[in-house]
Protein backbone atom coordinates (compact mmCIF):
# COMPACT_ATOMS: atom_id res chain seq x y z
CA UNK A 1 0.00 0.00 0.00
CA UNK A 2 1.09 3.30 -0.41
CA UNK A 3 0.87 4.63 2.79
CA UNK A 4 3.30 1.52 3.95
CA UNK A 5 6.01 3.71 1.55
CA UNK A 6 5.42 7.07 2.88
CA UNK A 7 5.76 5.85 6.74
CA UNK A 8 9.32 6.14 6.98
CA UNK A 9 9.52 9.49 5.34
CA UNK A 10 7.17 10.67 7.46
CA UNK A 11 8.93 10.14 10.35
CA UNK A 12 11.33 12.94 9.11
CA UNK A 13 10.29 16.50 10.91
CA UNK A 14 9.35 18.07 8.21
CA UNK A 15 8.81 16.51 4.81
CA UNK A 16 6.93 18.78 3.11
CA UNK A 17 10.27 21.04 2.44
CA UNK A 18 8.62 22.56 -0.99
CA UNK A 19 5.99 24.53 1.59
CA UNK A 20 7.63 27.44 4.15
CA UNK A 21 5.41 27.63 7.29
CA UNK A 22 1.81 25.65 7.06
CA UNK A 23 2.89 23.87 10.02
CA UNK A 24 -0.53 23.06 11.24
CA UNK A 25 -1.63 21.89 7.62
CA UNK A 26 1.11 19.85 7.50
CA UNK A 27 0.91 18.22 10.74
CA UNK A 28 -2.49 17.34 9.40
CA UNK A 29 -1.49 15.80 6.45
CA UNK A 30 1.14 13.52 7.91
CA UNK A 31 -1.42 12.37 10.89
CA UNK A 32 -4.24 11.83 7.57
CA UNK A 33 -1.51 9.90 5.09
CA UNK A 34 -0.36 7.62 7.57
CA UNK A 35 -3.66 6.25 8.42
CA UNK A 36 -4.52 6.20 4.82
CA UNK A 37 -7.21 8.93 4.69
CA UNK A 38 -8.13 10.95 1.51
CA UNK A 39 -7.90 14.95 1.83
CA UNK A 40 -9.57 18.13 0.96
CA UNK A 41 -7.35 20.79 1.54
CA UNK A 42 -9.53 23.93 2.02
CA UNK A 43 -8.18 27.26 1.15
CA UNK A 44 -8.40 30.52 -0.74
CA UNK A 45 -6.25 30.38 -4.12
CA UNK A 46 -2.25 31.24 -4.35
CA UNK A 47 -1.52 30.05 -0.84
CA UNK A 48 0.40 26.46 -2.28
CA UNK A 49 -2.51 23.66 -2.08
CA UNK A 50 -1.18 22.32 -5.12
CA UNK A 51 2.80 22.39 -4.16
CA UNK A 52 1.70 20.27 -1.13
CA UNK A 53 -0.14 17.97 -3.31
CA UNK A 54 2.68 17.78 -5.33
CA UNK A 55 5.24 17.60 -2.48
CA UNK A 56 3.40 13.77 -1.40
CA UNK A 57 3.74 12.83 -4.53
CA UNK A 58 7.62 13.70 -4.64
CA UNK A 59 7.94 11.70 -1.08
CA UNK A 60 6.73 8.40 -3.02
CA UNK A 61 9.38 6.10 -3.50
CA UNK A 62 10.63 4.97 -7.14
CA UNK A 63 8.17 1.96 -8.46
CA UNK A 64 8.46 -0.44 -10.83
CA UNK A 65 5.41 -1.10 -12.78
CA UNK A 66 4.08 -2.86 -16.26
CA UNK A 67 4.12 0.00 -18.99
CA UNK A 68 0.76 -0.26 -19.38
CA UNK A 69 -2.11 2.64 -18.29
CA UNK A 70 -3.09 1.12 -15.40
CA UNK A 71 0.62 1.25 -13.60
CA UNK A 72 0.63 -2.40 -13.23
CA UNK A 73 2.49 -4.17 -10.34
CA UNK A 74 4.02 -7.15 -12.26
CA UNK A 75 3.31 -9.34 -9.69
CA UNK A 76 -0.52 -8.45 -9.37
CA UNK A 77 -1.44 -7.50 -13.15
CA UNK A 78 -5.44 -6.06 -13.16
CA UNK A 79 -5.40 -5.12 -16.49
CA UNK A 80 -6.27 -7.53 -19.50
CA UNK A 81 -3.35 -6.66 -21.24
CA UNK A 82 -0.82 -7.59 -18.51
CA UNK A 83 -2.53 -10.55 -17.36
CA UNK A 84 -2.56 -12.06 -20.86
CA UNK A 85 1.08 -10.83 -22.15
CA UNK A 86 4.17 -10.28 -19.86
CA UNK A 87 4.91 -6.73 -20.42
CA UNK A 88 7.74 -4.15 -19.77
CA UNK A 89 8.46 -3.04 -16.87
CA UNK A 90 9.74 0.91 -16.28
CA UNK A 91 10.57 2.52 -12.81
CA UNK A 92 8.92 5.79 -12.45
CA UNK A 93 9.54 8.25 -9.82
CA UNK A 94 6.51 9.60 -7.62
CA UNK A 95 6.27 12.58 -9.39
CA UNK A 96 5.42 10.47 -12.67
CA UNK A 97 2.71 9.21 -10.57
CA UNK A 98 0.98 12.37 -9.58
CA UNK A 99 -2.44 12.45 -11.94
CA UNK A 100 -3.73 15.80 -11.70
CA UNK A 101 -7.81 16.52 -12.55
CA UNK A 102 -9.13 20.23 -13.23
CA UNK A 103 -12.51 20.82 -11.47
CA UNK A 104 -14.65 22.28 -14.30
CA UNK A 105 -18.70 21.55 -15.02
CA UNK A 106 -17.74 20.57 -18.51
CA UNK A 107 -15.80 17.67 -16.88
CA UNK A 108 -17.29 14.36 -17.47
CA UNK A 109 -17.68 10.67 -15.93
CA UNK A 110 -15.87 9.22 -18.74
CA UNK A 111 -12.89 11.60 -18.37
CA UNK A 112 -12.15 10.49 -15.14
CA UNK A 113 -13.28 7.02 -15.09
CA UNK A 114 -12.99 6.30 -18.35
CA UNK A 115 -15.27 4.36 -21.08
CA UNK A 116 -16.02 1.61 -23.17
CA UNK A 117 -14.76 1.30 -26.64
CA UNK A 118 -17.44 0.46 -29.02
CA UNK A 119 -15.40 -1.61 -31.66
CA UNK A 120 -12.93 -3.40 -28.58
CA UNK A 121 -16.61 -3.93 -27.15
CA UNK A 122 -17.62 -6.05 -30.59
CA UNK A 123 -14.67 -7.63 -30.79
CA UNK A 124 -14.13 -8.78 -27.39
CA UNK A 125 -17.59 -8.24 -25.77
CA UNK A 126 -19.51 -5.42 -24.11
CA UNK A 127 -18.64 -6.39 -20.32
CA UNK A 128 -15.25 -7.81 -20.92
CA UNK A 129 -12.32 -5.62 -19.26
CA UNK A 130 -10.62 -5.89 -23.37
CA UNK A 131 -13.23 -3.16 -23.93
CA UNK A 132 -12.58 -0.71 -21.66
CA UNK A 133 -9.97 2.24 -21.79
CA UNK A 134 -9.14 3.39 -18.22
CA UNK A 135 -9.72 7.25 -17.23
CA UNK A 136 -7.13 9.25 -15.00
CA UNK A 137 -8.79 7.52 -11.71
CA UNK A 138 -6.87 4.44 -12.70
CA UNK A 139 -3.92 5.88 -14.19
CA UNK A 140 -2.95 7.58 -10.76
CA UNK A 141 -2.70 3.72 -9.61
CA UNK A 142 -0.08 3.24 -7.02
CA UNK A 143 0.36 6.98 -7.18
CA UNK A 144 -1.48 10.56 -6.18
CA UNK A 145 -4.72 11.39 -7.70
CA UNK A 146 -4.90 15.08 -7.75
CA UNK A 147 -8.55 17.04 -8.00
CA UNK A 148 -7.85 21.01 -8.09
CA UNK A 149 -10.99 22.44 -7.05
CA UNK A 150 -13.26 19.33 -6.48
CA UNK A 151 -16.42 21.57 -6.24
CA UNK A 152 -16.17 22.89 -9.37
CA UNK A 153 -17.37 19.61 -10.53
CA UNK A 154 -21.10 18.36 -11.71
CA UNK A 155 -23.70 16.36 -9.13
CA UNK A 156 -23.17 13.44 -11.53
CA UNK A 157 -19.22 13.23 -11.31
CA UNK A 158 -19.78 13.85 -7.60
CA UNK A 159 -21.93 10.69 -7.75
CA UNK A 160 -19.60 8.29 -9.63
CA UNK A 161 -16.69 9.37 -7.34
CA UNK A 162 -18.42 8.29 -4.55
CA UNK A 163 -19.20 4.91 -5.68
CA UNK A 164 -14.95 4.58 -6.73
CA UNK A 165 -13.88 5.75 -3.15
CA UNK A 166 -16.71 4.09 -1.39
CA UNK A 167 -16.75 0.62 -3.36
CA UNK A 168 -13.68 0.36 -5.84
CA UNK A 169 -15.88 0.08 -8.60
CA UNK A 170 -16.71 2.00 -11.37
CA UNK A 171 -19.91 1.95 -13.67
CA UNK A 172 -20.05 3.15 -16.92
CA UNK A 173 -23.18 3.52 -18.31
CA UNK A 174 -25.25 0.28 -18.11
CA UNK A 175 -21.50 -1.63 -17.41
CA UNK A 176 -20.04 -2.38 -14.10
CA UNK A 177 -16.18 -2.82 -14.30
CA UNK A 178 -14.38 -4.05 -11.19
CA UNK A 179 -11.06 -2.27 -11.19
CA UNK A 180 -8.83 -1.78 -7.92
CA UNK A 181 -7.01 1.02 -8.08
CA UNK A 182 -4.98 2.04 -4.89
CA UNK A 183 -3.84 5.81 -4.67
CA UNK A 184 -3.82 8.76 -2.48
CA UNK A 185 -6.95 11.01 -3.46
CA UNK A 186 -5.81 14.65 -2.59
CA UNK A 187 -8.50 17.24 -3.92
CA UNK A 188 -8.82 21.20 -3.04
CA UNK A 189 -11.59 23.32 -2.68
CA UNK A 190 -11.39 27.57 -2.60
CA UNK A 191 -14.58 28.40 -0.21
CA UNK A 192 -14.25 32.10 -1.63
CA UNK A 193 -15.78 30.75 -5.22
CA UNK A 194 -19.27 30.99 -5.63
CA UNK A 195 -18.80 29.17 -9.27
CA UNK A 196 -19.26 25.90 -7.53
CA UNK A 197 -21.52 23.18 -7.05
CA UNK A 198 -22.45 22.16 -3.23
CA UNK A 199 -20.46 18.87 -2.42
CA UNK A 200 -22.61 16.23 -1.02
CA UNK A 201 -22.51 14.85 2.84
CA UNK A 202 -22.32 11.93 1.71
CA UNK A 203 -19.13 12.84 -0.39
CA UNK A 204 -17.33 14.93 1.93
CA UNK A 205 -17.76 11.88 4.71
CA UNK A 206 -15.27 9.98 2.57
CA UNK A 207 -12.92 12.61 3.33
CA UNK A 208 -10.69 14.29 5.70
CA UNK A 209 -10.94 18.03 5.52
CA UNK A 210 -7.99 20.17 5.88
CA UNK A 211 -7.82 24.31 6.21
CA UNK A 212 -4.88 26.40 4.73
CA UNK A 213 -4.63 30.09 4.71
CA UNK A 214 -1.88 32.76 4.02
CA UNK A 215 1.44 32.66 5.28
CA UNK A 216 1.57 32.76 8.66
CA UNK A 217 3.48 35.98 9.30
CA UNK A 218 6.00 38.52 7.24
CA UNK A 219 9.04 36.44 7.82
CA UNK A 220 7.40 33.34 6.20
CA UNK A 221 6.04 35.58 3.09
CA UNK A 222 9.73 37.29 2.58
CA UNK A 223 10.83 34.23 2.10
CA UNK A 224 8.25 32.54 -0.25
CA UNK A 225 8.75 35.63 -2.53
CA UNK A 226 12.48 35.57 -2.44
CA UNK A 227 12.34 32.20 -2.96
CA UNK A 228 9.53 31.32 -5.18
CA UNK A 229 10.01 35.05 -6.93
CA UNK A 230 11.41 35.79 -10.47
CA UNK A 231 14.89 37.43 -9.46
CA UNK A 232 16.28 39.21 -12.17
CA UNK A 233 19.32 41.68 -12.39
CA UNK A 234 18.29 44.14 -10.63
CA UNK A 235 18.66 45.45 -7.00
CA UNK A 236 15.69 45.21 -4.85
CA UNK A 237 16.61 47.55 -1.42
CA UNK A 238 15.77 45.32 1.39
CA UNK A 239 13.54 48.02 3.70
CA UNK A 240 11.08 48.38 0.04
CA UNK A 241 10.60 44.57 -0.51
CA UNK A 242 9.40 44.73 3.08
CA UNK A 243 7.07 47.26 2.44
CA UNK A 244 6.00 45.94 -0.70
CA UNK A 245 5.35 42.39 1.58
CA UNK A 246 3.44 44.84 4.10
CA UNK A 247 1.68 46.38 1.69
CA UNK A 248 -0.21 43.35 0.72
CA UNK A 249 -0.30 41.59 4.27
CA UNK A 250 -2.00 45.18 5.09
CA UNK A 251 -4.96 44.42 2.47
CA UNK A 252 -5.68 41.57 3.55
CA UNK A 253 -6.72 43.02 6.63
CA UNK A 254 -8.85 45.40 5.14
CA UNK A 255 -12.60 45.15 6.23
CA UNK A 256 -13.23 47.27 2.81
CA UNK A 257 -12.54 43.69 0.85
CA UNK A 258 -14.65 40.30 0.27
CA UNK A 259 -11.57 38.31 -1.70
CA UNK A 260 -7.94 38.77 -0.21
CA UNK A 261 -4.87 38.86 -2.69
CA UNK A 262 -3.29 35.79 -2.40
CA UNK A 263 0.72 34.66 -2.42
CA UNK A 264 0.83 35.50 -6.04
CA UNK A 265 0.16 38.71 -5.84
CA UNK A 266 3.17 39.48 -3.49
CA UNK A 267 5.36 37.56 -5.75
CA UNK A 268 3.75 39.62 -8.72
CA UNK A 269 4.60 42.85 -6.96
CA UNK A 270 8.32 41.84 -6.62
CA UNK A 271 8.66 40.61 -10.11
CA UNK A 272 6.56 43.15 -11.62
CA UNK A 273 8.53 45.96 -9.51
CA UNK A 274 11.97 44.51 -11.06
CA UNK A 275 11.05 44.32 -14.46
CA UNK A 276 9.87 48.07 -14.02
CA UNK A 277 13.20 49.32 -13.25
CA UNK A 278 14.68 47.91 -15.95
CA UNK A 279 12.37 49.46 -18.54
CA UNK A 280 13.23 52.37 -17.28
CA UNK A 281 16.80 52.19 -17.86
CA UNK A 282 17.97 51.85 -13.59
CA UNK A 283 19.58 49.18 -11.94
CA UNK A 284 17.31 49.24 -8.76
CA UNK A 285 13.90 49.17 -8.17
CA UNK A 286 12.37 52.19 -6.13
CA UNK A 287 9.20 53.21 -4.93
CA UNK A 288 8.00 54.55 -8.12
CA UNK A 289 8.47 50.83 -9.94
CA UNK A 290 6.27 49.59 -7.04
CA UNK A 291 3.25 51.93 -7.67
CA UNK A 292 3.59 51.66 -11.30
CA UNK A 293 2.68 47.96 -11.09
CA UNK A 294 0.18 48.13 -8.08
CA UNK A 295 -3.49 48.25 -10.27
CA UNK A 296 -1.93 45.75 -12.79
CA UNK A 297 -1.05 42.87 -10.10
CA UNK A 298 -3.31 43.77 -7.68
CA UNK A 299 -6.88 45.26 -8.92
CA UNK A 300 -8.59 42.45 -10.36
CA UNK A 301 -7.19 39.67 -7.61
CA UNK A 302 -9.38 41.35 -5.17
CA UNK A 303 -13.30 41.73 -4.76
CA UNK A 304 -14.84 45.14 -2.41
CA UNK A 305 -17.84 44.33 -0.30
CA UNK A 306 -20.77 45.50 -1.54
CA UNK A 307 -20.93 48.37 0.59
CA UNK A 308 -17.32 49.67 -1.08
CA UNK A 309 -17.93 48.84 -5.04
CA UNK A 310 -20.77 50.97 -5.54
CA UNK A 311 -18.46 53.90 -4.58
CA UNK A 312 -15.38 53.09 -6.13
CA UNK A 313 -13.52 50.83 -8.64
CA UNK A 314 -11.09 48.25 -7.23
CA UNK A 315 -8.23 50.21 -9.51
CA UNK A 316 -9.13 53.54 -7.26
CA UNK A 317 -9.24 51.82 -4.12
CA UNK A 318 -5.99 50.17 -4.66
CA UNK A 319 -4.28 53.24 -5.58
CA UNK A 320 -6.08 55.19 -2.41
CA UNK A 321 -4.75 52.32 -0.05
CA UNK A 322 -1.25 52.80 -1.68
CA UNK A 323 -1.15 56.42 -0.85
CA UNK A 324 -2.83 55.78 2.78
CA UNK A 325 0.06 53.32 3.49
CA UNK A 326 2.72 55.99 2.00
CA UNK A 327 1.00 58.68 4.28
CA UNK A 328 0.90 56.74 7.72
CA UNK A 329 4.31 54.97 7.38
CA UNK A 330 6.08 58.13 5.58
CA UNK A 331 8.60 58.38 8.63
CA UNK A 332 10.10 54.60 8.11
CA UNK A 333 9.87 54.89 4.27
CA UNK A 334 12.12 58.42 3.75
CA UNK A 335 15.37 56.88 3.35
CA UNK A 336 14.05 54.36 0.43
CA UNK A 337 15.38 55.95 -2.81
CA UNK A 338 13.91 56.29 -6.28
CA UNK A 339 10.39 57.07 -5.02
CA UNK A 340 8.04 60.28 -4.52
CA UNK A 341 8.50 60.18 -0.96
Amino acid sequence: MINQQLKQVLAVKDPFTDILGQETVKNDLKSALLVNRHVIIVGPPGIGKTTLAKNVAKLLLDLTVNDCSFHCDPKNPICPQCKLNKQKTKKVSGIERFIRLQGSPDLTVEDILGDIDPIKALKFGPLSLEAFTPGKIFKANNGILFFDELNRCPEKLQNALLQVLSEGKATIGSYDVDLPANFIFIATMNPEDSSTERLSDVLLDRFDVLYMNYPENFDIELRIVKEKGQKLDVQYPEDLLGATILFVRLLRESDKIEKKPSVRATIGLYERAQANAIVRGSNAVGMNDVKAALVSVLAHRIKLKPSVQYLKSPEDFIEEEFERFLSENRKSLEKLKGGSL
